[in-house]
């Protein structure tokens, strides 16, 4: 990079550390924010130096500011009996913004993956073991990514759940509006799995 001022490197090479952002667009949104009102760049840094305090919730993994959860809180969820469990937070704020799902979550921070060291004691497993205990869940939801790994996950905990508790996996397969010449074979693969009578 040229010789540009140390206080606009640090600021490139901070924004650089975010996914998909590369020095380009870090030097893109810099130069953006030269343009700001020191009381906007006040503004951004409280708001980003804000995220320190996030910590996960206690009982499902999401971010919170408090040891619960909002969603944990709600009285409506936890009467559901349902637990969906989702690989990150990521994965459940997906499926919060669908507004098809009504029940409790548990944020599992991975999936299983022993080329990467990745086994079940760094998974929030034995966290899922005592909420489903602790909670009367009847049932689960496995909405983990279609891959090996999720696979071999969704498996690694049916098996350990306790007798009794329904475990259901999301259907994959066409998006809406899909056309299936541009799908690649392991979507097809799972629409065809996931197929209902009509």
């Amino acid at each position: 990079m040229m010789d540009l001022p140390p206080v606009v490197k640090n600021a490139v090479t901070a924004l650089g550390r975010l996914p998909g952002v590369g020095e380009k667009s870090a030097l893109r949104m810099v130069t953006a924010m030269t343009h700001w009102r020191a009381s906007e760049l006040q503004q951004f840094a409280i708001a980003t130096g804000g995220l320190a305090d996030l910590r996960e919730c206690g009982h499902c993994g999401m971010w919170t500011e408090e040891p619960v959860c909002a969603i944990c809180l709600d009285p409506r969820r936890a009467e559901s009996g349902i637990l969906c469990v989702v690989e990150q937070v990521s994965d459940l704020l997906a499926i919060e913004r669908s507004g098809q799902y009504k029940g409790r979550f548990l944020v599992l921070g991975g999936v299983l993956n022993p080329l990467l060291g990745v086994g079940p004691d760094q998974l929030r497993l034995t966290a899922m073991g005592d909420f489903v205990q602790r909670e009367h869940i009847q049932t689960i939801i496995l909405a983990l990514n279609p891959s090996v790994e999720g696979d071999a996950t969704c498996a690694y905990i049916k098996h350990v759940l306790p007798a009794g508790v329904a475990v259901e996996r999301i259907g994959f397969g066409m998006p809406i509006g899909g056309s299936l010449e541009y799908l690649d074979p392991m979507t097809i693969g799972k629409a065809l799995e996931n197929r209902k009578s009509f």
